[in-house]
């Protein structure tokens, strides 16, 4: 594995259990962290084979072209993302709209299961965070 994918997995377990301890505290917090989660992991899938992205977007888009539309991750894998993806621009820019609670528990959970299906990709590289 490439010390770039490396870090970038590390940081989405990291998130991953930033996100886990922040639920009971802010709702917000717990969305966000569980976005860059899964943000992290997909771009260590694709640090692996030396693509970059500048723009977060940019990610999304090759999450839904490459995992899900090649069938190396599941369809839900692909709405999880996207779904994370519209939670954090409210959790982090959303004024006086907030992600809830619910919304936030569902971000982990969805946010766990897109990381496992990343993880199972590369069992050799990628370790799989425990479930929440």
């Amino acid at each position: 594995m490439n010390a770039f994918a490396d870090d970038l997995w590390s940081r989405a377990v990291d998130a991953l259990a930033v996100c886990r301890h922040d639920l009971p505290v802010s709702a917000d917090a717990a969305a966000s962290r569980a976005y860059y989660a899964v943000f992290y992991a997909a771009s260590a899938h694709f640090a692996l084979n030396d693509r970059t992205f500048r723009r977060h977007s940019a990610v999304e888009a090759a999450v839904h072209r490459d995992l899900v539309k090649a069938g190396l991750v599941t369809r839900e894998a692909g709405q999880y993302y996207s779904n994370l993806a519209r939670l954090r621009r409210t959790s982090d820019y959303g004024g006086p709209q907030h992600a809830g609670q619910p919304e936030a528990e569902a971000a982990l959970q969805q946010a766990t299961r897109f990381i496992k299906e990343v993880a199972a990709l590369h069992p050799h590289e990628f370790y799989s965070p425990p479930a929440p």
